[in-house]
């Protein structure tokens, strides 16, 4: 008789959800309802109200005391985005922002938005390690921090059950601000409003990352925006951590970007 290895099957796929568990907590900073996170409404094309911050955060030298947590991927300043098709950048209307996915999510379909302001010492201790290992040159103790996350969001016309998750966390010290930047699962690139395949998620006009100052002059496209590329964005970095984009964003500097994509006007493609 063969011997039989049905009874291992429970057992590594215990151990390979486990391993699954530990890298998804390992990129993206805690979130959800445990952490008494905020939750976006259930609308194609939402956004959170107008949110007003306990402390100023600097982004390309302005001060900003409000923001916009958008469903379609973005964190405004000045005005909530509705935009489910994204525009490169320099933006021609000014609109200043961050935007770690850019694209058609609708939250009606699947997945939630969540968010919150966070003084939490533990998250702020762990914000702070990461940022000294990426910037050994600057001397930065996080004093505060905003979560968003998108979990497992479904695009606008999916008839499948993709779904993409992503996280952008802004942080200060008061005086330097940082933006990271975080991808863990990344199924699609684009609704059907934009062209999109219903099926797959694919084609049309994918989404894009990045910022955007407002001044049309200051802006950074992470490498594969608005191409098919993106859906690996999982895998790149400018920090040597696969799914992890940080910057300094209030005199705003591009990190770890080969020398050879710099072009001028401080744009980088």
């Amino acid at each position: 008789m063969k011997p039989s290895f049905a009874f291992l099957l429970p057992i590594l796929g215990a151990a390979m959800n486990a391993q699954q568990a530990q890298e998804k907590a390992s990129l993206l900073y805690p979130y959800g309802v445990d952490e008494h996170d905020h939750k976006n409404p259930k609308l194609d094309d939402g956004t959170s109200k107008k949110l007003s911050l306990a402390v100023p955060f600097t982004f390309y030298s302005k001060k900003y005391q409000t923001l916009y947590v958008n469903n379609n991927g973005v964190i405004s300043f000045d005005t909530p985005v509705k935009q489910y098709t994204p525009d490169p950048f320099p933006l021609a209307d000014g609109r200043p922002f961050v935007t770690p996915y850019w694209g058609d999510v609708n939250n009606v379909l699947g997945g939630d938005i969540f968010y919150r302001e966070s003084t939490d010492p533990t998250l702020l201790a762990r914000i702070t390690d990461n940022i000294n290992q990426y910037f050994p040159k600057i001397p930065y103790t996080a004093t505060w921090a905003f979560v968003a996350t998108w979990d497992h969001v479904a695009y606008y016309g999916s008839t499948s059950n993709k779904g993409n998750t992503f996280q952008a966390v802004l942080t200060t010290d008061t005086k330097t601000s940082f933006i990271i930047l975080n991808y863990w699962d990344i199924q699609w690139t684009t609704g059907v409003a934009s062209d999109g395949d219903p099926e797959t998620g694919l084609g049309g006009t994918p989404a894009h990352a990045g910022f955007n100052s407002g001044d049309e002059t200051n802006f950074y496209n992470i490498p594969g925006s608005q191409t098919e590329a993106i859906i690996n964005i999982t895998k790149t970095s400018n920090v040597n951590v696969p799914g992890r984009w940080v910057f300094q964003v209030d005199d705003f500097k591009v990190t770890g970007v080969p020398p050879k994509v710099a072009v001028s006007n401080n744009c980088f493609l």
